[in-house]
This record gives C-alpha cells, structure tokens and sequence, in this order.
C-alpha cells in the first residue's frame, strides 16, 4: 500500500473519530429537545461536510474515485430516508422523551459504525485467506 493512501486512511479515520467526540458535545447540548430549525442546520453542517469531503476525493484522487464516491453518497442518502421513518416509530413505541431522542440516534450510529466496522474485518479476513 502507497504511503499516501495509509495515510490518507489514517486521516479520514482521525476526521470520523473527531467527529464523533465533538458532535454530541457541541451539536447535542446535552438532553434537550432539538428543533427543527436546529435540526435543518445540523443536518445542512454534515451534508457540507460530505459534500467538501468529496471534493477533497476528486482532488487528491481524481475525477474516476470522486464521482464513485459522489454515487455512493447519493445512493445512501437516498435510501437512508426510510430509515427516519423506522426511527419515528421506535420512538413512538417504547415512548422515547424527545430529550433524549438525538442522545438515543447518535448511538445507535456509532454501534451501527463499530459493528460495520468489525463486520469488514472479519469478511476481508475470511476473504483473504480463502482467495489465496
């Protein structure tokens, strides 16, 4: 592997990571309802985010990976949508206060990050050692 790509890895897991500490302290604000004002803004703040994060891929790569990278985003997006509606009704059932409603979604994704993450090592381990 290129020195710049285990570095660019190394990078783009110390952006996740950074993220995700500062996002329940800054963004969350402890346990509080969000508004939907302030709803629209976070989720405007992580869209850019995403957006220049792609811009950096077409940059530092080239046009070929930015534009998979591009796809691949608008594909999840598109069908995370279903996924807020999934949310509402989990909520509604078990009765989740709105306060604690974002505390309750951020880990949840950083379960679902973790078990993704050890899911793909597992199956690139499994991979490798059955190829070859």
């Amino acid at each position: 592997m290129s020195t710049f790509l285990t570095w660019a890895w190394v990078g783009f897991t110390g952006l996740v990571v950074v993220m995700l500490v500062l996002d329940p302290f800054v963004f969350g604000q402890g346990a509080r309802e969000i508004s939907f004002r302030r709803a629209t803004i976070l989720s405007a703040f992580w869209i850019a985010v995403a957006l220049l994060f792609g811009v950096g891929v077409w940059v530092l790569v080239g046009p070929q990976r930015g534009g998979e990278y591009f796809a691949g985003y608008i594909i999840e997006k598109s069908l995370s949508v279903d996924n807020v509606f999934v949310f509402a009704l989990i909520f509604s059932y078990f009765a989740v206060p709105a306060r604690y409603q974002y505390r309750v979604l951020f880990w949840g994704v950083v379960g679902a990050l973790m078990l993704r993450g050890v899911f793909v090592l597992v199956g690139a381990g499994c991979w490798s050692t059955t190829t070859g």
